[in-house]
């Protein structure tokens, strides 16, 4: 039975949903009638994210998920598929980022580059690898890539990984459109999170000079947009990067 909500009847698995981001998107999907996966590293933090979702009146489950692991991934689409059937929808949000380290592309110690990017650049598309066939069993889905404006300004190699994220939606929306899956990005600018605040700290003031709206974003800012994007009122939108910045930058 229809109850006007937008994702009655969709399993949708949120990545990084432990904590800042990931978690609105997670709690703003289950208010939407979603099966929601809270999909993180975090087990703690997850469970007890999972569980809230619950209690309220949703519908969650916690699976641990490492995304730079194709058998981790696989391993959480099985249970998914246990549990619910099948993935209609995903949220590519993990990363490392609260405890980013800072450094230099020509100076970065490599292995934790390789870990970095293992995570903030591969793991959107080892979860498009690991969900894709379940989602086109199901007549098609919906993937959504946290970008970031970072990937448009001098930002280290963070910025390089959401810029390889950008190249990944458009890329993969290309390779899955035939199955009926869209594959679309958002592109936060300064969003007051924890993380956010860890790194950037006082800087993160100056930041709101530069904005044509004169605040941070907020988790609950990204989560409009990343609805859309996931539901059918997006039915021809794919391959694209939505920026919710405040007017932080402007791409012809």
């Amino acid at each position: 039975m229809s109850t006007g909500k937008r994702f009655t009847d969709k399993v949708v698995v949120v990545t990084g949903a432990a904590q800042g981001i990931g978690e609105a998107y997670a709690r703003a999907l289950a208010a939407e009638d979603a099966d929601v996966v809270v999909a993180d590293v975090s087990e703690e933090a997850g469970e007890k994210v999972a569980a809230s979702i619950n209690e309220s009146g949703g519908s969650a489950i916690f699976v641990r998920t490492d995304v730079s692991s194709q058998e981790s991934a696989q391993a959480m689409v099985e249970r998914v598929s246990e549990e619910w059937g099948g993935i209609d929808g995903l949220v590519n949000n993990a990363a490392i980022y609260g405890a980013m380290q800072f450094d230099l592309l020509v100076t970065v110690d490599w292995d934790y580059y390789k870990k970095f990017m293992g995570v903030n650049m591969d793991g959107a598309l080892v979860m498009t690898r690991a969900v894709y066939r379940s989602m086109q069993a199901r007549g098609g889905g919906s993937i959504v890539n946290q970008s970031s404006t970072a990937a448009y300004l001098y930002s280290g190699f963070y910025g390089l990984a959401k810029t390889g994220v950008n190249g990944l939606t458009q890329q993969l929306a290309h390779e899955v459109g035939g199955m009926g899956i869209r594959v679309n990005a958002i592109a936060p600018g300064p969003t007051d999170t924890e993380a956010t605040r860890t790194q950037a700290g006082d800087a993160a003031k100056e930041l709101v000079k530069n904005l044509a709206l004169k605040r941070m974003g907020q988790p609950e800012d990204m989560v409009g947009a990343c609805l859309f994007l996931l539901s059918d009122e997006a039915a021809w939108i794919t391959g694209q990067i939505l920026a919710v910045d405040g007017g932080q930058t402007w791409r012809p």
